[in-house]
């Protein structure tokens, strides 16, 4: 995984509340076992007209030129509905390190993590200053320090992360990358227990 530790970007911002996995990556799109090309099919039926690709909607949020950027900010309960860790991976593909909401479903958050994708959760008040900031604002992610902050405004707020998933994202290790790292306090634990 990519190291992450701190982003500045642009942001994506799509206000509807209750974003469920499928409408994130439509159920027929779950076929293949690899992280690469779902991307493609991020909101796919919300981003074409009958599932046409040459048939983009033009008021749909992706689809529109002046929005770009590396974190998506959606409404409150993004990623609720069923597990499916193919949405994390169409997110990632499709180019976003981080997503921003008020509230995340417990799964989504933990596939999110578990892929390299930074979910920050920020108060109802926080995300409402967000969705009022005009294109081409930015916002910062400070990994180390817990932090995002919308830039033009300068207004900041602390969101919280599980300690060991913070370090993972940091080094940009997986879980497997993770007891490589702690190998010999695992070893020294390990023979402390034989005696």
């Amino acid at each position: 995984m990519k190291a992450f530790t701190v982003l500045t970007s642009t942001f994506v911002p799509l206000p509807i509340e209750n974003i469920d996995t499928d409408q994130i990556i439509p159920a027929r799109f779950l076929k293949a076992t690899t992280k690469e090309g779902f991307g493609r099919n991020l909101f796919r039926d919300w981003r074409y007209i009958n599932n046409d690709e040459s048939k983009p909607k033009p008021d749909f949020v992706l689809n529109k030129p002046e929005y770009k950027g590396e974190i998506f900010v959606a409404g409150k309960n993004f990623g609720c509905g069923s597990s499916r860790e193919h949405a994390a991976w169409s997110i990632l593909d499709y180019g976003f390190r981080a997503v921003v909401s008020s509230f995340f479903a417990d799964i989504f958050k933990n596939n999110a993590l578990n892929n390299g994708v930074l979910p920050v959760q920020v108060s109802d008040e926080f995300l409402e200053e967000i969705f009022k900031q005009q294109n081409n604002s930015t916002l910062t992610i400070n990994l180390k320090d817990q932090t995002i902050t919308i830039d033009g405004s300068g207004k900041k707020e602390i969101f919280d992360i599980i300690e060991y998933k913070k370090t993972c994202l940091l080094n940009g290790y997986d879980d497997i990358d993770f007891l490589l790292s702690i190998k010999d306090d695992i070893v020294k634990y390990e023979e402390a227990i034989k005696n």
